[in-house]
C-alpha cells in the first residue's frame, strides 16, 4: 500500500540534445516522461518508498507511454486517468547548466489540466503518510480545484502535506493569481520547497528569513529554499516557539542538465522525513541538516543525465555519492 501519494501533472518533456541551446536554436529533442509531482513519485519510489500518483493524462500513445513508464518504476498508477477530452500535455525545454529555465509548454489545456474534484475518491489517501504536490497544477480549472479538494482530504486523515509551487510564468494569464492561488495552497501544507529564482516573485521579499517567517504564519512547518549548486536554506518552528534556521551547502559536479533536479531533492526530503512518526521528531537541527545534506545529494546527482525522471538516482547511488562526499566539518 502506497506511503506517498504525489498529484499533478505527468507530460512529455522533449528536452534539447545542445546545452545551452535556446529553443530557437536547439535542433534535436530527446523524447522524456516528465511533470515535477510525477517525477517526485518516481524519485521516491528509487529511494524505496512506495508512492502512488494521481493524475490525468490523454488516450493517446505518449499518455500510454508514460503510465507504463511510471508502473514499470514500481509507481502505484491505478489512480492516473484517461482524458478524451484533450491530448497529453507537451513540454519542450532547453537544455541549460545554469539551472535556470526556458520552458514552453503545448497545454491549451492538456489532459493534466482538466482532472476534476469529481474524479477523487477517500481510497487514492489509504495509508498515505505523505502527500505532495505543485505549483503547475493550479494554473488552470478545474485541476487547481481538484488539487485543494485533494489536499483537503490529505488533512482529513492526517497526512503530512508537501507542496512545490514550481512557478512557470508562461502558464498563468495573470501572476497576481498565481500568487493568490500559491498562498491559498501554503495556507493547507506543512513542508513548503521553493526554488531561490521564484522565491522573491511568490514570496515579496528577497530576505529568506523574513519571507519564511511569513509563510510559517500561514501554516507551514517547514521552509526550504534550494539554491542549485550553493545548496539549500531551512527555517522551522521546533514546536516550543523557537526558531531553526540555516544553510547547507550543496555539491559540485559536472552538471548536464538541471531539469528534475529540485524534483530530485524534494524525494530526498520527504524520504528522510518520513524515517521519522511525525513531522515535529524530525524538525531539529541534527535531522534536518542531516536530511537536507541526503536531499541535495539526490538534486545533484540529478543534473548528470539529460531529462527528468531517467535521470533520478536510486537509494544506493545516493549513498555511494554522500560516501565519497564527506561533510567538510
Amino acid at each position: 500500500m502506497a506511503t506517498a501519494v504525489c498529484l499533478g501533472e505527468l507530460l512529455i518533456d522533449m528536452v534539447s540534445e545542445e546545452a545551452d541551446a535556446s529553443l530557437q536554436e536547439a535542433s534535436r529533442f530527446l523524447k522524456a516522461p516528465g511533470g515535477a509531482p510525477a517525477n517526485v513519485a518516481v524519485g521516491l519510489a528509487r529511494l524505496g518508498v512506495a508512492s502512488s500518483f494521481i493524475g490525468q493524462v490523454g488516450e493517446d500513445p505518449f499518455g500510454d507511454w508514460l503510465r507504463d513508464v511510471l508502473a514499470g518504476e514500481g509507481v502505484d498508477v491505478s489512480h492516473v486517468l484517461r482524458s478524451c477530452m484533450a491530448r497529453t500535455t507537451m513540454a519542450y525545454v532547453a537544455t541549460r547548466r545554469d539551472g535556470l529555465k526556458d520552458i514552453c509548454f503545448y497545454r491549451h489545456p492538456g489532459a493534466d489540466a482538466l482532472l476534476n474534484t469529481v474524479e477523487l475518491r477517500p481510497r487514492m489517501f489509504e495509508s498515505a503518510r505523505i502527500f505532495h504536490c505543485g505549483g503547475v497544477t493550479l494554473s488552470q480549472s478545474p485541476a487547481r480545484e481538484a488539487q485543494m479538494a485533494a489536499a483537503k482530504m490529505a488533512i482529513e486523515r492526517d497526512v503530512l502535506i508537501s507542496f512545490d509551487p514550481n512557478w512557470r510564468p508562461s502558464l498563468w494569464h495573470d501572476h497576481a493569481e498565481a500568487r493568490t492561488a500559491t498562498w491559498d495552497m501554503m495556507q493547507l501544507c506543512d513542508v513548503v520547497k521553493i526554488a531561490d529564482e521564484e522565491w522573491e516573485f511568490l514570496i515579496g521579499t528577497p530576505d529568506f528569513e523574513a519571507g519564511a517567517a511569513r509563510i510559517r504564519e500561514a501554516g507551514p512547518r517547514l521552509v526550504v529554499v534550494t539554491r542549485g549548486a550553493d545548496g539549500a536554506y531551512f527555517n522551522a518552528g521546533d514546536g516550543r516557539g523557537g526558531i531553526i534556521a540555516g544553510e547547507i551547502p550543496g555539491f559540485a559536479v559536472d552538471a548536464v542538465d538541471t531539469l528534475g533536479a529540485g524534483d530530485a531533492f524534494v524525494a530526498g526530503l520527504l524520504n528522510r522525513l518520513m524515517r521519522y512518526r511525525a513531522l515535529n521528531d524530525a524538525l531539529n537541527e541534527h535531522s534536518l541538516r542531516e536530511a537536507l545534506r541526503f536531499a541535495n545529494a539526490c538534486g545533484a546527482l540529478a543534473t548528470l543525465k539529460p531529462g527528468a525522471i531517467p535521470a533520478l538516482p536510486t537509494q544506493p547511488q545516493v549513498e555511494e555519492f554522500l560516501q565519497s562526499h564527506p561533510p567538510s566539518d
